[in-house]
């Protein structure tokens, strides 16, 4: 029998659990390295057969009351109930019932798929959006954004892939782990004026062109070098690339942002500059919004999320709702008139809505205070692939929780990834010695019933 001594035992314990740690540090850094995607905003071919190229999110934050725009509950039987509070009528061949506070986007009835099955998790506005945007409800998450960017790059080399316009929070372009080259451009913060919001630090005079490319040649071969001695350090690429993006950037970012040349018709359209501020509603320029989300379509951006922040209305219902629509109705439809004439509505998936909707009030009755209801509200698509004139999923008569056609954010976020051609439990990213998801690890089901 080998005898060994106590001494001899801990020294040689010790190393046997430093080998152990080493394994385990070696192996997390091949795990990293061997699956995850290059760093780079190249573009690069769906996993599937894609039936759209871009994304452009209305994000309605606040939680739009869905009985009063999209879900008509009338009222039925002898007992009243909450219900729709303003008319209804049905609009286009296919007949959706949109309310009167939506008479420029009903024009577009046929080329709408509402999703009126929708529900999540929480009701709390910081939680559920921080879901709507990331799939996780309480961890920072790389933001539907960033995901896409990662799979797919994008087509334009020359402004960035991702751009969120009159953003709310930075979790909505937050890329968290993943490499920080596929973090969103925000474009004006939730009180700037939209219409001297810019991209920061891309325009000078100081120099001229070839002499500052000359520069920045300079500055990047030094960059590389140290870049070479930290091979792992994803930011310093980030850095390296940002740097290249931003001098291109020069030329073709300050013409798409300068609405100069479109024509007086044009900006009537899309109410440029005709925000509304009442009660909850807060004018963010929404109309310039939409017809920046145009051009930057146009152009090949891939991602472009557009923000109106107002649908909170807790006290004044009616008021304040009416306000919402009003802001938004008629550069929504402008969006979409524009987008189907130019041959992009097909190719551009067009996604509306909020974190969550609101419960219906009494007709009847004076109350105009409404809460929160994650448990059933609306979305609607458009575009991408998505079938046309269709009511998809039904909540109760009440309009309380959805019962037909179930929608949770996941199966939103795996449906959308889809129709870019991205397998939603493929696309996935190491970190941590784990391997996430957008959908997380309970995953979502793409719903094949709206899709053409």
């Amino acid at each position: 029998m080998l005898e060994i001594s106590r001494r001899e035992m801990l020294r040689s314990a010790s190393c046997g659990f430093g080998y152990l740690a080493l394994s385990a540090l070696c192996g997390q850094k091949t795990s990293a390295s061997d699956s995850a995607v290059p760093a780079s905003l190249t573009a690069r071919a769906p996993q599937l057969r894609a039936r759209a190229k871009r994304v452009i999110f209305l994000c309605m934050s606040g939680g739009p009351a869905q009985l009063d725009t999209f879900d008509y509950k009338p009222q039925t039987g002898k007992k009243k109930h909450p219900g729709s509070v303003f008319n209804f009528a049905q609009h286009g061949e296919s007949g959706l019932w949109i309310s009167e506070l939506l008479p420029e986007t009903a024009k577009h009835a046929d080329k709408l798929c509402v999703l009126n099955g929708m529900h999540a998790d929480i009701t709390n506005h910081a939680q559920s959006f921080l879901q709507l945007h990331t799939g996780d409800r309480l961890r920072p998450r790389p933001s539907l954004g960033s995901w896409i960017l990662y799979g797919l790059g994008t087509e334009n080399q020359n402004v960035p892939g991702f751009i969120s316009l009159y953003p709310k929070k930075p979790s909505v372009y937050s890329s968290a782990f993943l490499p920080p080259v596929y973090e969103g451009t925000p474009i004006g913060l939730n009180t700037t004026n939209m219409s001297t919001a810019t991209i920061g630090n891309i325009q000078s005079n100081h120099l001229p062109t070839p002499v500052k490319r000359r520069q920045l040649d300079f500055v990047q071969a030094m960059n590389r070098e140290h870049a070479t001695l930290r091979p792992d350090d994803t930011r310093l690429d980030a850095v390296i690339q940002s740097m290249e993006l931003g001098f291109r950037m020069q030329m073709a970012a300050p013409e798409l942002l300068d609405l100069s040349q479109e024509t007086k018709s044009t900006l009537e359209r899309y109410r440029v500059g005709q925000g509304k501020t009442a009660g909850t509603c807060r004018d963010s320029d929404f109309g310039r919004q939409c017809l920046l989300a145009r051009r930057f379509a146009e152009a090949g951006v891939r991602f472009i999320e557009v923000n109106h922040g107002s649908w909170d209305q807790h006290k004044n219902h009616r008021a304040d709702l009416t306000a919402n629509c009003e802001s938004t109705d008629a550069p929504i439809a402008a969006l979409l008139e524009d987008l189907e004439q130019r041959g992009l509505l097909e190719e551009t998936l067009v996604v509306w809505g909020g974190e969550f909707g609101r419960p219906g009030l009494v007709p009847e009755t004076k109350k105009n205070e409404t809460g929160h209801n994650a448990r059933g509200f609306t979305f609607w698509m458009a575009g991408g692939g998505i079938k046309r004139g269709l009511a998809y999923g039904k909540t109760d008569p009440t309009g309380a929780r959805a019962i037909e056609g179930k929608v949770h954010f996941r199966d939103l976020h795996a449906t959308i990834l889809h129709q870019l051609g991205l397998q939603h439990d493929r696309l996935t990213f190491h970190q941590g010695n784990r391997e996430f998801r957008l959908t997380g690890t309970e995953g979502g089901n793409v719903v094949h019933d709206i899709i053409a």
